[in-house]
Protein backbone atom coordinates (compact mmCIF):
# COMPACT_ATOMS: atom_id res chain seq x y z
CA UNK A 1 0.00 0.00 0.00
CA UNK A 2 1.00 3.56 -0.58
CA UNK A 3 2.55 5.52 2.29
CA UNK A 4 -0.06 8.28 2.11
CA UNK A 5 1.62 10.64 4.55
CA UNK A 6 4.98 10.45 2.80
CA UNK A 7 3.29 10.79 -0.57
CA UNK A 8 1.46 13.93 0.61
CA UNK A 9 4.73 15.44 1.80
CA UNK A 10 6.47 14.65 -1.50
CA UNK A 11 3.51 15.91 -3.52
CA UNK A 12 3.32 19.22 -1.69
CA UNK A 13 7.06 19.65 -2.22
CA UNK A 14 6.66 19.12 -5.97
CA UNK A 15 3.70 21.49 -6.08
CA UNK A 16 5.91 24.04 -4.31
CA UNK A 17 8.46 23.61 -7.12
CA UNK A 18 5.73 24.18 -9.70
CA UNK A 19 4.69 27.28 -7.76
CA UNK A 20 8.19 28.70 -8.08
CA UNK A 21 8.29 27.97 -11.82
CA UNK A 22 4.73 29.06 -12.56
CA UNK A 23 3.38 31.07 -9.61
CA UNK A 24 0.24 32.28 -11.40
CA UNK A 25 -0.82 28.70 -12.13
CA UNK A 26 -0.66 27.69 -8.48
CA UNK A 27 -2.19 30.99 -7.35
CA UNK A 28 -5.07 30.42 -9.77
CA UNK A 29 -5.61 26.93 -8.41
CA UNK A 30 -5.57 28.25 -4.84
CA UNK A 31 -8.18 30.88 -5.76
CA UNK A 32 -10.46 28.17 -7.19
CA UNK A 33 -9.85 25.94 -4.21
CA UNK A 34 -10.79 28.63 -1.69
CA UNK A 35 -13.75 30.07 -3.62
CA UNK A 36 -16.35 27.64 -2.26
CA UNK A 37 -15.58 28.38 1.37
CA UNK A 38 -16.44 32.03 0.88
CA UNK A 39 -20.13 31.37 0.30
CA UNK A 40 -20.56 29.70 3.68
CA UNK A 41 -23.30 27.41 2.35
CA UNK A 42 -21.47 24.17 3.16
CA UNK A 43 -19.34 23.50 6.18
CA UNK A 44 -15.71 22.43 5.79
CA UNK A 45 -16.40 18.78 6.62
CA UNK A 46 -19.10 18.53 3.94
CA UNK A 47 -16.83 20.14 1.35
CA UNK A 48 -14.08 17.65 2.21
CA UNK A 49 -16.46 14.70 1.95
CA UNK A 50 -17.50 15.92 -1.50
CA UNK A 51 -13.83 16.35 -2.39
CA UNK A 52 -13.14 12.74 -1.43
CA UNK A 53 -15.98 11.48 -3.62
CA UNK A 54 -14.69 13.56 -6.52
CA UNK A 55 -11.13 12.36 -5.85
CA UNK A 56 -12.32 8.79 -6.27
CA UNK A 57 -14.23 9.52 -9.47
CA UNK A 58 -11.25 11.37 -10.98
CA UNK A 59 -8.75 8.81 -9.65
CA UNK A 60 -6.53 11.47 -8.07
CA UNK A 61 -4.19 10.03 -5.41
CA UNK A 62 -2.94 13.49 -4.48
CA UNK A 63 -6.51 14.64 -3.93
CA UNK A 64 -7.19 11.54 -1.83
CA UNK A 65 -4.30 12.12 0.56
CA UNK A 66 -4.86 15.87 0.93
CA UNK A 67 -8.64 15.69 1.37
CA UNK A 68 -8.52 12.64 3.66
CA UNK A 69 -6.35 14.60 6.06
CA UNK A 70 -8.64 17.62 5.81
CA UNK A 71 -11.82 15.57 6.24
CA UNK A 72 -10.45 13.96 9.40
CA UNK A 73 -9.24 17.34 10.66
CA UNK A 74 -12.79 18.68 10.28
CA UNK A 75 -14.28 15.76 12.22
CA UNK A 76 -15.43 13.38 9.48
CA UNK A 77 -16.08 9.91 10.82
CA UNK A 78 -15.19 6.67 9.06
CA UNK A 79 -18.90 6.14 8.47
CA UNK A 80 -19.34 9.57 6.86
CA UNK A 81 -16.33 8.99 4.63
CA UNK A 82 -17.67 5.56 3.63
CA UNK A 83 -21.06 7.09 2.77
CA UNK A 84 -19.43 9.77 0.61
CA UNK A 85 -17.41 7.05 -1.14
CA UNK A 86 -20.63 5.10 -1.66
CA UNK A 87 -21.98 8.07 -3.62
CA UNK A 88 -18.83 8.08 -5.76
CA UNK A 89 -19.15 4.35 -6.41
CA UNK A 90 -22.82 4.68 -7.36
CA UNK A 91 -22.10 7.54 -9.74
CA UNK A 92 -19.19 5.74 -11.35
CA UNK A 93 -21.45 2.75 -11.96
CA UNK A 94 -24.17 5.08 -13.22
CA UNK A 95 -21.73 6.81 -15.54
CA UNK A 96 -20.63 3.44 -16.90
CA UNK A 97 -24.26 2.55 -17.53
CA UNK A 98 -24.94 5.87 -19.29
CA UNK A 99 -21.83 5.52 -21.45
CA UNK A 100 -22.75 1.92 -22.21
CA UNK A 101 -26.02 3.27 -23.64
CA UNK A 102 -23.95 5.68 -25.75
CA UNK A 103 -21.90 2.76 -27.09
CA UNK A 104 -25.08 0.94 -28.08
CA UNK A 105 -26.27 4.14 -29.81
CA UNK A 106 -22.95 4.31 -31.68
CA UNK A 107 -23.32 0.65 -32.68
CA UNK A 108 -26.76 1.41 -34.14
CA UNK A 109 -25.42 4.46 -35.99
CA UNK A 110 -22.49 2.51 -37.44
CA UNK A 111 -24.71 -0.35 -38.53
CA UNK A 112 -27.17 2.05 -40.16
CA UNK A 113 -24.32 3.77 -41.99
CA UNK A 114 -23.22 0.57 -43.78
Amino acid sequence: MLDWLDYRKQLLGRIGEIGKLSPDTVAGYQTLSKAGQKTGQLDAKTRELIALAVAVTTRCDGCITVHTGEALKHGASHEEIAEALGVAIALNAGAALVYSARVMDAVSAHEAGH
